[in-house]
């Protein structure tokens, strides 16, 4: 089988078709991010054909567009596990291939890691490619500011637009000075020129000339004007799916000194139809159904329902805001959008800017809902001290995907924000375990104003008990009564422990099951009631074990001088690699038979 570099034309864009082709066959069957991924196989194919990344560097700025690059760099054969334990990974990761020099699941990093290995590595040519959301992150802003300071002569950056137009002047007449700005004539005239007008002292009227119309070329192109202020060497706009185009200008900038900035358009979905029609849909999408584009249909998630009552909530209230940071349909706000627009606000990939805008809000009497996903909520963290917790603003955090997300694995899931929360001052925190008391939780958020309020919720399906108590703040509600053990869950853990239940009992481990669905404040007059009735007690938690709730309890008690032992059921390892959700919850002992193997081994171990 030839390689890239010895492929014509004709052969590249047949090996194109075939990587579509493998691109909708994989994430039909194991889920994934389809659209990005057919949008910018042509320009992968090409990056491949003009470097060689077993030298070079490729980063992906978001890695869930380096399907292709993982197709190409050896691991086509096990392709069909993608996002399958133990098997290809979702985003770039140097523990996976050698040709991944930096882990990059999140937005705004590439640029700066890119900096980074081009500084640390001068003879390397290293390459970034960049999405059009991820270029607007604070993060990625801060990193051209940088880059063309530094002058990084081996630095080449690539602006995959495939969502809106940053330069409007894409068509004939753009593509014509697009080809014409990489020329060698061009480029030497360029440089002639700027050396004229810098070296030699002429007449005023010529120098204020020659100025007045370089300064209009780049008004022209309007990013050549803002990067080459920056220190960039700017080209395109090109398309990004016409192969000789892009084969020329990237094989004339390879040996140019740098930073080089290249934008170019690609088509989001391209060659997939219902990709095309629906780009945010196929975005990041579960398995579907390669010859209609449909998806399994399912039971309500915590964020549809989340999305349906704050919907109902602000039909009652005009004060009540939504802000999401891209994820509209993601947190469940799609309706919301629709139906309150001067309301919903998505900032993009900006959480820090989110929260702040938030607080703004709150300061007016208005009622901000900021949903966002725990993992990329990490990124304001800096926000939730300085401009919410100091002020004790009311701002309301829905915090999706808490705790395992499953297939998206170590950047994504969401095991941090209790520590976060729990640490930070001012905070109320709150856990649904069913779907029921996360309406009543909404309901009781939109009259709080006695600070900021946390709900977390998991990415699961609707689940309810028979009979269940009402959610009050600060009081836990005794689902189970028993002797022996006391299991204090919280969230998702309910349920967990509940489903456990009869095969404890069969083996003669009994005791009390607490729905804590107040994890700050706690409790405290239950906590001081409850200490001496059980042997054990246990809480079980669907986060990080450092700085836990579980760890709240225990100073709690250590503050009071009351001698305890917590038996924390948590997550141990703050790395969970990707998989389905279900397996992985058991595998790290928090469901089925390994929860009980935890349970056995804490009881067995006090024996002792």
């Amino acid at each position: 089988m030839k390689s890239i570099q010895e492929m014509n034309i004709e052969e590249m864009n047949n090996k194109a078709e075939s990587i579509r082709k493998t691109l909708i066959e994989t994430v039909s069957k194991n889920g994934g991010h389809l659209s990005s991924n057919l949008g910018i196989v042509e320009l992968t194919l090409c990056l491949h054909k003009v470097f060689d990344f077993s030298k070079d560097r490729l980063l992906f700025d978001v890695g869930h567009q380096s399907y292709v690059h993982k197709l190409l760099t050896g691991r086509d054969k096990d392709f069909h596990t993608l996002r399958k334990r133990g098997g290809i990974g979702p985003f770039s990761d140097p523990k996976e291939s050698d040709t991944d020099p930096f882990i990059s699941g999140h937005a705004g990093t590439a640029l700066s890691a890119g900096a980074g290995i081009a500084m640390g590595s001068p003879e390397k040519k290293v390459v970034v490619v960049v999405g059009d959301a991820s270029i607007s992150n604070g993060h990625s802003l801060e990193a051209l500011n940088n880059i063309g300071g530094n002058k990084l002569k081996n630095l080449i950056i690539i602006l995959n637009d495939n969502e809106m137009s940053i330069g409007k002047n894409v068509g004939s007449l753009s593509r014509f000075f697009g080809k014409f700005m990489v020329s060698e004539k061009y480029m030497n005239f360029r440089d002639d020129v700027k050396g004229i007008i810098k070296k030699i002292k002429i007449a005023n009227g010529v120098s204020n000339t020659l100025e007045r119309m370089e300064s209009s070329v780049k008004n022209f192109f309007l990013p050549l004007s803002m990067l080459e202020s920056l220190g960039f060497k700017f080209f395109g706009v090109l398309d990004g799916h016409n192969m000789e185009e892009l084969l020329s200008t990237l094989n004339k900038i390879k040996n140019m000194e740098g930073p080089i900035f290249i934008h170019i358009k690609t088509q989001k979905g391209k060659g997939y139809s219902y990709a095309e029609e629906d780009k945010e849909k196929f975005h990041g999408i579960s398995p579907f159904n390669m010859e209609t584009g449909t998806t399994a249909s399912s039971m309500k998630t915590y964020s549809s329902i989340f999305g349906e009552k704050i919907v109902k909530l602000a039909e009652e209230d005009k004060d009540i805001f939504a802000i999401c940071s891209g994820m509209v349909k993601g947190t469940g706000l799609g309706e919301f959008f629709k139906r309150f627009p001067e309301r919903a606000i998505d900032t993009g990939i900006a959480e820090g800017y989110a929260v702040t805008f938030a607080g703004g809000l709150a300061t007016q009497g208005k009622k901000p809902y900021v949903a966002i996903y725990s993992t990329f909520l990490q990124r304001g963290y800096s926000q939730l001290i300085h401009d919410i917790s100091l002020q004790k603003l009311p701002v309301r955090f829905i915090v999706d995907r808490a705790g395992i997300v499953g297939e998206d694995g170590k950047t994504h899931n969401g095991l941090y924000d209790l520590s976060v929360f729990l640490t930070i001052p001012n905070y109320t925190v709150m856990a649904p375990a069913t779907s029921k008391e996360l309406v009543e939780m909404l309901e009781f958020s939109k009259e709080f104003q006695e600070g900021p309020l946390v709900i977390r919720i998991p990415r699961e399906i609707e689940y309810n008990i028979a009979e269940e108590n009402r959610f009050r703040l600060g009081k836990w509600n005794e689902i189970r009564k028993g002797k022996e053990n006391l299991f204090i869950a919280t969230g998702s853990m309910v349920k967990e422990i509940l489903s456990i239940e009869d095969r404890l009992k069969s083996k003669g481990i009994e005791g009390t099951i607490v729905n804590a669905s107040t994890l700050k404040p706690l409790d405290e007059e239950y906590l001081l009631d409850c200490v001496n009735k059980y042997e054990n007690i246990f809480v079980l938690e669907e986060a990080y074990e450092k700085n836990s709730f579980g760890s709240s309890i225990m100073e709690f008690y250590n503050k009071r001088n009351i001698s305890k032992i917590i038996k924390k059921i948590s997550i141990e390892n703050g790395a969970i690699p990707h998989g389905k959700r279900d397996g992985l919850l058991e595998e790290f002992g928090l469901r089925g038979e390994n929860l009980i193997g935890r349970i056995e081994e804490k009881i067995d171990a006090r024996k002792e």
